[in-house]
């Protein structure tokens, strides 16, 4: 397990494992052992990475720099109703490792009770007794038990942690889409004033017989499209509202406030070394974690075959006189043992053993493409790192010439050198450069959210060495 194994949530771990420590948990498996077709493929480092080689770095969400933003990641921690569901099943997982942890102690019982026998001579009997049952555990079955449970549990904090992982990029990322709705929405209202002014302008040139119903008809249409626009903007900007309020566990009004402008994507980030990536995203641990579940699971129903010795013993009091069953001197005392062999179960433990194993297969191929998973999402987002920076610059550019020549078509409109379908078709090259280019701004900040979360990298600044 990586240096990082409590998954940000080291307290509530150590919590909830308090009474888990009978055994020590299953220890972590090499993945060349589980998946040796992903690791044996696994390169020195990142095809698509352009970036000096250097180890993965916490704290990703500090380098956005944004306080506001800061406040409602934390927020959605504290509220998102999924998140709360996903700690009551770390809480469940945790709950069954405890009680997997008694099977290993002695079982003590008190009974108190009385009987009368029928006849021609009934006597009462009464009595008290304490009873100690203790499986010993000669071939490992309960501590495999035991060891299934605590990987279980494992599995479950490493979700649990993945799972405020990804609440924290889907909080960031809805966060950025809804400043870019933003904005959107600014363009669109932007060209429908636009086309609201050219409207006006040719009902001028018509009165003067400059222009013709043609025209009239073209910049109407052109306006009913462009407020059509603004109503689907707006209406988008709320959704996207809305969405954020979700994840903070917010009732969804779309009153939230949001940002008018982008933050600067950060520098760099360093990507780490492929064979790392394993054994630091949560959900390739979870998933290897399931598989240490599994191989303990199959080695209990191995030892399920085999006999069960138990220790049992008794001390008590048998008396025919009920005030008399608490008395000391009434005591009588038991020790015995007891083998249990299985002879005849219509072949129910090889059963057992048939569903053991295709269990610890499936947990083994879909560790196996968790991997691989992992690996794709870390190129992709390193490759459309270097994409998208490279696509902002060209379109930069683009909306600076188209700026500009509707700067100049505006002045040759006004001396006539051209028509109004020449001057709309500019504008609309215009609107359609800058829309793109908030578009690929928004991508940007949220690609680089993804790749925080495909390397494995917490939100949060890791903990000091001790």
């Amino acid at each position: 397990m990586s240096s990082r194994c409590s998954f940000g949530a080291a307290a509530l771990s150590a919590a909830l494992l308090a009474g888990c420590s009978g055994a020590a948990p299953p220890e972590p498996m090499d993945p060349g052992e589980i998946a040796p077709e992903v690791t044996e493929q696994t390169p020195d480092r990142f095809y698509a990475d352009t970036t000096a080689i250097g180890p993965v770095d916490d704290g990703w969400l500090a380098s956005f720099e944004d306080p506001y933003l800061d406040e409602l990641v934390a927020e959605a921690l504290r509220n998102n109703f999924s998140l709360r569901g996903a700690a009551a099943q770390l809480e469940a997982a945790a709950a069954v490792a405890r009680q997997a942890d008694k099977r290993l102690e002695p079982i003590v019982s008190l009974a108190l009770g009385g009987s009368e026998t029928t006849g021609s001579s009934p006597l009462p009997t009464s009595g008290v007794s304490l009873d100690v049952s203790w499986e010993l555990d000669i071939w490992g079955r309960i501590a495999a038990g035991q060891a299934a449970a605590l990987a279980d549990f494992q599995t479950a904090a490493a979700t649990f942690e993945f799972a405020r992982q990804s609440l924290a990029a889907q909080t960031a990322k809805a966060y950025f889409l809804a400043t870019e709705a933003w904005l959107q929405l600014q363009i669109a209202d932007t060209t429908a004033a636009n086309f609201r002014g050219i409207r006006g302008l040719v009902e001028d040139r018509l009165a003067e017989g400059q222009a013709s119903q043609q025209d009239l008809r073209l910049s109407s249409a052109d306006e009913a499209s462009a407020e059509d626009a603004v109503r689907a903007a707006q209406g988008a900007y709320d959704d996207a509202k809305r969405s954020l309020e979700i994840l903070l566990g917010r009732y969804p009004s779309a009153q939230i406030e949001i940002p008018r402008a982008f933050i600067p994507v950060p520098g760099p980030v360093p990507a780490g070394l492929p064979s790392e990536l394993l054994q630091r995203r949560p959900d390739v641990i979870a998933a290897e974690r399931t598989v240490a579940a599994a191989f303990a699971r199959l080695d209990e129903a191995e030892a399920a075959k085999l006999p069960r010795l138990s220790l049992t013993s008794s001390v008590g009091t048998a008396t025919d006189d009920f005030l008399e069953a608490l008395n000391p001197a009434n005591a009588v005392f038991s020790i015995g043992a007891n083998l249990v062999a299985p002879i005849l179960d219509q072949g129910g433990r090889e059963l057992q053993v048939e569903i053991a194993t295709a269990e610890q297969e499936a947990a083994v191929a879909d560790y196996g493409q968790v991997g691989l998973r992992a690996f794709q999402e870390v190129e992709s987002a390193l490759q459309q790192e270097q994409l998208l920076a490279e696509r902002e610059s060209f379109l930069q550019s683009a909306f600076a010439d188209n700026a500009e020549a509707v700067r100049l078509a505006g002045v040759q409109y006004e001396v006539g050198a051209i028509d109004l379908l020449g001057l709309l078709q500019i504008q609309a090259r215009e609107f359609q450069s800058q829309s793109t280019l908030i578009r690929v701004q928004s991508t940007r900040l949220a690609n680089r959210v993804n790749l925080h979360l495909a390397l494995g990298g917490s939100f949060e600044m890791a903990d000091p060495e001790p």
